[in-house]
This record gives structure tokens, sequence and C-alpha cells, in this order.
């Protein structure tokens, strides 16, 4: 397969259309279609339906779909890799993490980076461990944030000087919206949604369900989520209650939501991680070194 083709074949895939893929890599449509037909009998495999007006993607296409933007996201990772091996120092930092207010931490240290060394781009990446993790292994990203606990036995880390606090999300018109703090009591009869994270049972230690206790496994989880935006939309119409952590979702006097911390109180530490004996470009390096002279010692 070239790389070329795959980038053709992902084109037809997102426009839908092999006239307006065709039209908008500046190839005749017969070029593209000879391209698409000779990529099928590489591969043995019939990828689209076709019909007068549009493509559809068969199941085989859709897995090579996930596989080539991954290739061409890595080839182009590495083009600016190379690009970047310069004098000054330039090029590409990727960073992948689940919602935290600790991203404030990286914020500010990519702030101090950006006066002296402006030629650097950073790009962040959202999703949950299991996506961080993947992602990190196949090389499509160079550090992730992980909030504790998590499987670090493949990894190089630092701890992030910073604690994720564990609560309730909830409307203000909710009866445990009177409360200060959320016991667990009173989370054993009401619909809850939950973060993947928090119902993991993979780990050895799983520190919401030792906070708690017992009841865990009668708790009423109507939802799980695995980032805490449409989780908010779940709960503002009147879904559940979120367990999930503070600073994340919009509480603010102008939100029909309140967060309520958990008692006796439960925090998670973080780290950022990246795979152990990796090769940095310039650019990583350089951002690797910013984050342990700035969190190694503290």
């Amino acid at each position: 397969m070239e790389l070329r083709v795959l980038r053709y074949f992902l084109t037809v895939a997102r426009e839908g259309s092999m006239t307006a893929a065709a039209n908008f890599l500046h190839v005749t449509q017969p070029t593209l279609s000879r391209q698409l037909k000779d990529l099928e009998e590489d591969l043995g495999k019939k990828l689209f339906i076709r019909s007068s007006h549009s493509i559809i993607l068969t199941e085989e296409g859709m897995f090579l779909r996930k596989r080539a933007e991954e290739i061409v996201d890595m080839v182009d990772k590495l083009e600016s890799e190379f690009s970047s091996m310069e004098e000054t120092i330039s090029g590409d930092v990727y960073i992948g993490g689940g919602e935290t207010d600790a991203m404030r931490q990286i914020a500010r240290l990519v702030k101090d980076l950006q006066l002296r060394y402006p030629n650097i781009r950073y790009h962040l990446y959202s999703g949950n461990e299991d996506d961080v993790t993947e992602r990190l292994d196949k090389g499509l990203l160079d550090f992730g944030i992980l909030i504790q606990p998590a499987d670090l036995s493949k990894y190089n880390y630092v701890n992030i000087p910073a604690k994720d606090v564990w609560g309730v999300v909830m409307r203000k018109d909710s009866p445990l919206a009177l409360k200060d703090s959320i016991q667990a009591m009173d989370l054993l009869n009401v619909p809850l949604i939950c973060s993947r994270q928090a119902m993991k049972q993979t780990f050895s230690k799983n520190e919401f369900a030792d906070w708690f206790g017992e009841d865990f496994d009668k708790l009423n989880v109507v939802t799980t989520y695995n980032l805490a935006y449409n989780a908010a939309i779940m709960v503002d119409e009147g879904i559940g209650y979120a367990i999930t952590l503070d600073k994340i979702v919009n509480t603010s006097s102008d939100s029909n939501l309140c967060f309520r911390p958990l008692e006796p109180k439960l925090e998670s530490g973080l780290n950022i991680v990246w795979k152990k004996h990796q090769v940095f470009s310039a650019a990583t390096d350089m951002f690797l070194k910013e984050i342990q002279a700035k969190f190694s010692n503290l």
C-alpha cells in the first residue's frame, strides 16, 4: 500500500462521495476510482458500497479507515520531527489526558516554554486512560496524563503536584444540593452517572469502590461516561447525579449545576507518563526536561 493511496482512501471516506473527493484532491474521478479499486484488489476485500450519489464503508472499510488514520498521523508526526532537527528548537509535542484541572500545571509549563522556544507547537488529545495509553503505545502521543490509580509499569513517569477531588455534580434544585458534602449512604437510592474509571475493577485498588465500601455493587448506575461534558448534560436534563472530579464541569452561578465533595474526602493523584526507552525529538526532549525540572523535586 502506498501512503498516497491511503490518503485518497481517507478523503473518499470523509467526503462520502467519489466526485467530491476527486475535486478536493484535484485528480480525475476515473483516476481516483482506479486507485481505490487497486487498493481493494491488493487487500482482497471490498471497502465501499457504491451508489449513484454516495459511498458507504463496509465493515472492512471502517477497519481500514481507523488503521489508515493512525498510519497517516504517525507519518505526519515523523516528518514534523525530522523537519524540526535544526539549531532552533522547533517541532510538535503531543499530549493526551483525561479531563482534569491539573492541566493548568501543564499549561503554565507550556507558557514558560513558549517564551523561550516559540516555535514548539503543542497538540492536546482528550480521552480516558485506555484511549491515552493505546495512543501512547502506538507512538501517536509523546506524553500522557493519567489519573491514579493507573498501570504505570510500562512507562517512565513524574508525579504532577496536584490532586483531583472527587464529588457529585447535581442540579441545584436536587434534594442533595442542600448538603455541604455527600456521604456513601446518600448515593444508595439515587440514579448515578459514573465515569468508567470510577467503576473500573481491573486495578488491585479502586479508590472509589474502597471509599464506598461493601455496598458498592448496590449502586444504581444508570449511565457511564468517559468525558464529563456529556455527563453534565445528562445531569442537567434530570437523568441522575454524576460522580466526577471537581472543576471540570461548569458549576458557576449562571449554571443549573453544583458540585458537592465526597465525605470523607477522596482525592486522586496524577502522573505524566511516557514510554520507556522512547527516542525524543528536540521539542519533546525540551518539554521533558522542563517537566523534570519543575515537578521532580516537588
